[in-house]
């Protein structure tokens, strides 16, 4: 898998996509994550990428022509299976969502800055939009880190244990049972003994009602 990530902020990108899974699966070749200033990409003299937004409201507007002109570079080398632009107003990333992106060949992804970017943008170049919470962020580069951590991840070859990503939480459409490991008992606080039965059935029957419970205590509405 390729992500190319277009940015105003690419040092804000560093660390994230640098260490631990993305870190890995760069190492092994699995996938190719590549950042791109849109300034480098901009026809203004002083490398300007906003500009202020029509009718007079305040705050400002990426313009589209740097935008445009660093997709059309990206697309005139290989095909993209989407074009994703990070926004609160997207459809909200889930683990569903995470499962089919993982499948794609080649990812854009365009982080949002300012008050937002020229709606052309939206309407002619992007082809998804993603939001991680009803929130708002500064800029969308750290929803472009966790669209491409969550998705990475799933990369067969990835995890050291493929079938670790398959337990996770909400793959299954539920929070994950808990989980212990060494020591048994600590401080008098032990473990639940169906865990260190051995008996492979009913743990995994315990496991799946822990699931159900936690859900049903913490996220109901999944089970809606």
């Amino acid at each position: 898998m390729r992500i190319d990530i277009i940015t105003v902020l690419p040092e804000m990108l560093e660390s994230p996509l640098g260490c631990s899974i993305l870190k890995r699966a760069q190492d092994k070749g699995l996938a190719e994550i590549h950042v791109h200033n849109l300034r480098d990409y901009t026809l203004n003299k002083h490398r300007k990428v906003d500009d202020y937004p029509f009718g007079g409201e305040a705050g400002m507007v990426m313009q589209i022509q740097p935008v445009d002109a660093c997709i059309s570079a990206l697309k005139a080398q290989r095909d993209y299976d989407q074009v994703i632009f990070t926004s609160p107003d997207g459809q909200t990333l889930d683990q569903p969502m995470c499962n089919s992106l993982s499948l794609a060949e080649n990812l854009i992804i365009l982080c949002g800055h300012y008050k937002g970017v020229d709606y052309r943008i939206r309407e002619h170049l992007v082809t998804m939009e993603i939001s991680i919470g009803d929130y708002v962020l500064t800029g969308g580069e750290l929803a472009a880190a966790v669209i491409a951590d969550s998705v990475v991840r799933l990369i067969p070859g990835v995890l050291g244990d493929e079938q670790s990503a398959l337990s996770d939480s909400f793959q299954d459409g539920l929070l994950a049972p808990p989980v212990y490991t060494r020591p048994a008992e600590y401080k008098g606080w032990r473990v639940p003994d169906i865990l260190l039965s051995g008996h492979e059935a009913n743990i995994a029957k315990w496991r799946h009602e822990q699931a159900l419970e936690r859900t049903r205590l913490l996220r109901p509405d999944l089970l809606d």
